[in-house]
């Protein structure tokens, strides 16, 4: 006896989302159901670009269907990116989220993380910008090989530059020379700080990541007094000379109610060629930092030649070579903060509905 459509759509309405874990039918998220000619054809909102996210959706709308014998199904996969709260004042209402990278501790690879974790998001089809506030030691012009100076197109909003798709602005393009030093007090880091996010045309994003400089000072504050943050991925190195400063960050962002959304662990280990495993920073670092920030922990990237040789070359790892250790590792943690982004806002509308974004990608999965 064939299927009816409305027993395909009550078993549709039953798979839960991998996200959120409640049905589909619940979070209001099966968009459309229909039987053609035996094919099912089916559309299921995510809010979450992950492609782990996405085949985990296809395996269980699958497993559903199959007791009721229908053997294809043409899934279309809508993925809507949630969006902050933001109020009248707020300088950049079209970014969905504001996301900032920190440390607390230089030298643990925050700019690092932060960039390839833009550009990890990026290759995930959705819209990214990346803005270096480290406006004594900006970096992103180097890691991304990127020179030249913002224009403007009506003298009032500064145009950023673009690389692999990312929208970009740094001080260290509007220097003259790249070993100039800036030798500025905390009103003018402050004024600059706010051109960059008010002034600079950044248009629809869905994240903005901010690579903050290491410390707890101006950059923090003022980000926190002039946006409604996302929330902060805190980096760290495994060694407890790292972590004694991490920890302030993590102090921080409890006094200035900024959420942690998770936590990175960098420089985690190191696989010789023999493929034996060698912590030579020590291990349980991330682990400290997560369970102290009543956070996750986003993912460990091993030490790799590669993220150096490519980085400075120009071209973060996640680009040039997205299959090494330290890439996937990366890009995992993309993955996994655009998971946690989402259960953020989930959490924050109470937990029953799914979140929405606004303009939505569309991907289609054929089986």
């Amino acid at each position: 006896m064939a299927p009816t459509l409305d027993a395909i759509t009550e078993a549709l309405r039953n798979v839960e989302d991998p996200i959120f874990e409640k049905s589909l039918g619940s979070l209001g998220t099966l968009l459309d159901a229909r039987l053609e000619d035996k094919r099912v054809l089916a559309k299921v909102r995510v809010s979450s670009p992950s492609e782990e996210v996405r085949q985990e959706v296809q395996t269980r709308v699958e497993a559903a269907l199959r007791p009721l014998g229908v053997e294809f199904v043409e899934l279309e996969v809508e993925v809507s990116i949630p969006t902050r709260e933001t109020t009248s004042e707020d300088p950049i209402p079209d970014v969905r989220n504001v996301i900032v990278v920190m440390s607390g501790k230089g030298g643990v690879g925050k700019s690092t993380v932060a960039t390839n974790l833009a550009l990890a998001l990026r290759r995930l089809g959705t819209r990214v910008g990346l803005l270096d506030a480290d406006i004594y030691g900006p970096s992103l012009p180097t890691m991304l090989g990127i020179e030249g100076h913002p224009t403007s197109k009506d003298g009032k909003r500064i145009q950023p530059l673009q690389r692999f798709g990312l929208k970009l602005m740094s001080i260290g393009f509007l220097l003259e020379d790249p070993k100039q030093a800036v030798v500025w007090r905390g009103p003018m880091l402050h004024g600059a700080l706010q051109q960059f996010v008010t002034d600079v045309d950044w248009g629809g994003l869905d994240y903005l990541i901010i690579d903050s400089p290491p410390g707890t000072g101006d950059v923090a504050l003022t980000l926190a007094q002039k946006l409604r943050l996302t929330g902060a991925i805190i980096v760290t190195t495994p060694q407890e000379v790292a972590l004694q400063d991490v920890y302030k960050s993590v102090s921080m962002c409890r006094k200035l109610d900024v959420p942690i959304l998770g936590v990175v662990e960098n420089m985690s280990h190191f696989v010789d060629s023999a493929g034996v495993r060698h912590e030579l920073f020590g291990s349980g670092g991330g682990e400290k930092i997560a369970e102290f920030a009543d956070a996750p922990l986003f993912g460990q990237v091993p030490i790799d030649a590669l993220v150096r040789e490519w980085g400075d070359q120009g071209t973060p790892i996640v680009q040039a070579a997205p299959g090494s250790p330290a890439g996937q590792a990366l890009s995992a943690v993309a993955d996994a903060l655009a998971e946690r982004v989402a259960k953020t806002h989930f959490e924050r509308r109470g937990g029953e509905n799914a979140p929405e974004g606004v303009g939505p990608k569309r991907l289609r999965i054929l089986r």
